[in-house]
């Protein structure tokens, strides 16, 4: 056996491209000859880059610090003088940069986007590793692309100079970037999109954006992260609050620890991150507390039914889309990675279900799934309803007939959700400061 990976949670195998994404098979860079290879490895608790000998020398950690590496670049092939290229972004796990780690592991890191580029970076190689395609962007920056060389990271023209054309890059944004620490010392971090002609004295609504599971995040330096696509108008001229918070659990670069303590606790361990994270926000002087609103999509759809039967003391309303009402219902190749197998650990999989609170909501909730949903099936939808049902509960619920988890079939589906998202959110959780 040449390498083997063991970890209390899952084994996250890496895939260049697909950065924490789910993956299924592990691919193998070789070096020197294909007497070595790169392994990617979460073992000492940050996800870092060895080579691996197959025979003779030890491995070599080639990408040492405190951070994760998040996507790989380029290799080359030859150990003695060659570089490992890849992202990573030590000081903020919102943002992007590109990074290189000599491949006979001498030396630190070293930082090779510019240091004007603060957001989110990626890159493209050349088969040759010369060139690359670099796209760059932030919250109030559109997308910018150029070709550069790698080295020295020089535009191949002034024209196309991301640098350059910065300033008329950029674009007015009510979106800021924070810090939340919680009761128990838990610090995330989000985003908030604030009203135009914001006033601190005023009291506004807050809808809450959540996804919160270990398949995806919604707190990146990108552009457009603050605009919400089913609201059918302008949430800021409207004069909504909108915000969103990374959890535990969320794949970020912050570690092993960070991504997989979620581990047999998804509706557990991220409803209770969420909802204290809520708590301090509710703290801010602005905030109407009267007017709180929760929405999701799939696993954030999930979430937003958590967050409404296991704290209706802060959330008044929730708008759930395409959830899993039901753990045991899911597919096994993404719930048994999260909490194990049914057969062992049920309990788990009964606590982070919605449908085991459904008996205390209180708030206005608004369900939607589509009944031809390939991915969370409407089973599981109906066995949810049932739930209120016998427990009396009033909410509203909308079924869109034979259309699949992207609720996007049909004429006239897309303006119809958007229709009905807003005219329940301006319903139940009114716009405007007072």
């Amino acid at each position: 056996m040449l390498q083997e990976e063991t970890d209390k949670a899952w084994v996250d195998l890496f895939q260049p491209g697909n950065k924490y994404a789910i993956d299924y098979t592990n691919n193998f860079t070789w070096l020197d000859g294909s007497r070595s290879i790169l392994w990617a490895t979460e073992k000492d608790g940050w996800r870092h880059f060895y080579r691996i000998p197959l025979e003779g020398m030890s491995e070599k950690l080639l990408t040492a610090g405190n951070f994760d590496v998040i996507d790989l670049k380029y290799t080359d092939t030859d150990i003695r003088g060659g570089f490992v290229y890849y992202t990573a972004s030590p000081e903020n796990a919102t943002q992007r940069y590109l990074y290189r780690s000599k491949l006979n592991g001498i030396g630190l890191p070293e930082l090779l986007t510019p240091a004007a580029l603060k957001g989110t970076n990626d890159y493209l190689f050349s088969a040759d590793g010369k060139y690359a395609s670099h796209v760059f962007s932030n919250h109030y920056t559109q997308p910018a692309r150029e070709f550069i060389t790698v080295d020295g990271q020089k535009p191949l023209t002034e024209k196309e100079s991301i640098l350059a054309r910065l300033d008329s890059l950029k674009m007015s944004d009510n979106t800021e970037f924070f810090r939340i620490r919680t009761a128990d010392s838990i610090e995330m971090d989000g985003w908030i999109c604030k009203p135009k002609n914001f006033d601190p004295k005023k009291k506004y609504p807050v809808l809450f954006y959540v996804y919160s599971e270990p398949a995806g995040s919604t707190v990146s330096d990108t552009y457009g992260i603050g605009r919400n696509g089913l609201y059918d108008g302008d949430m800021s001229e409207d004069g909504y609050i909108c915000i969103s918070v990374d959890n535990r659990g969320t794949p970020v670069p912050k570690g092993n620890e960070w991504r997989k303590c979620i581990y047999r606790k998804i509706g557990q361990l991220n409803i209770h991150d969420q909802a204290m994270a809520a708590r301090e926000i509710l703290k801010w002087t602005f905030i109407d507390t009267a007017r709180v609103a929760v929405w999701g999509w799939s696993g954030g759809g999930t979430a937003t039914l958590n967050l409404m039967f296991q704290h209706p003391e802060i959330y008044k309303t929730g708008i759930a889309i395409a959830a899993v009402g039901n753990a045991l219902t899911y597919d096994n190749i993404y719930q048994e990675r999260y909490y194990g197998l049914p057969q062992e650990n049920r309990d788990d999989y009964v606590n982070g279900s919605p449908i085991t609170y459904a008996k205390k909501l209180a708030g206005n909730l608004l369900y939607i799934h589509g009944t031809g949903d390939d991915n969370v099936h409407y089973q599981n939808a109906e066995m949810l309803i049932n739930e209120l049902v016998k427990y009396n509960k009033t909410f509203q619920f909308m079924s869109y007939p034979n259309r699949t988890h992207n609720i996007s079939e049909g004429e006239g589906t897309t303006k119809h959700l958007q229709s009905l998202f807003t005219a329940y959110l301006k319903q139940h959780c009114p716009p405007g400061g007072k």
